[in-house]
């Protein structure tokens, strides 16, 4: 299938993304315009202790209107490697490093509209090493045992695609 972009103009730019459209045209031949959201890739961390609990964070979300239980995620810097960008969430938002740090694999969040590609990270053997965390963020870390965190994600209890979408990822480490 071809799908052929034959015009693209950005029609706004906010402080997080930008958005676009596309004159595309189709496979057969008709043109449509698609509204795309230009968003940097970002990172989400699924940090486990010692003592098997999953390191979550809970802050407010606009949009959704409520209280989020998350995992540690954020915004990849440009030219900075995921792994890299893993590291400095990790310790922005947790206060903790990761002796070990294993890229789990990456998806698209939104792909009908938004170029935000997801990296998942696996840390383990955590060490205290805090970095300032954004000044928009106020966030309360909530340590969950890991089979309690996995009924949470199974019974609609955690709401956040990038955080189930983390927690299938990494499933097969653990069960």
């Amino acid at each position: 299938m071809n799908f052929k972009t034959i015009r693209s103009e950005t029609v706004f730019r906010g402080r997080a993304f930008k958005v676009r459209q596309d004159l595309v045209e189709l496979p057969d031949a008709r043109q449509i315009t698609l509204d795309i959201i230009d968003h940097a890739d970002a990172v989400t961390l699924l940090p486990i202790d010692a003592d098997d609990n999953i390191w979550f964070i809970r802050q407010f979300r606009q949009p959704a209107g409520q209280i989020l239980l998350e995992l540690p995620a954020g915004v990849m810097e440009a030219g900075e490697p995921s792994e890299a960008s893993a590291r400095r969430e990790l310790r922005e938002e947790i206060g903790m490093d990761a002796g070990v740090l294993r890229k789990l694999g990456s998806f698209y969040l939104a792909p009908g509209y938004s170029t935000e590609c997801m990296h998942v990270f696996l840390a383990q053997q955590l060490v205290p090493a805090p970095l300032p965390g954004d000044i928009d963020e106020f966030l309360n870390i909530e340590r969950i045992p890991l089979r309690d965190a996995y009924v949470m994600a199974e019974t609609g209890r955690i709401q956040d695609a990038k955080t189930l979408g983390a927690l299938l990822l990494a499933r097969p480490q653990f069960f």
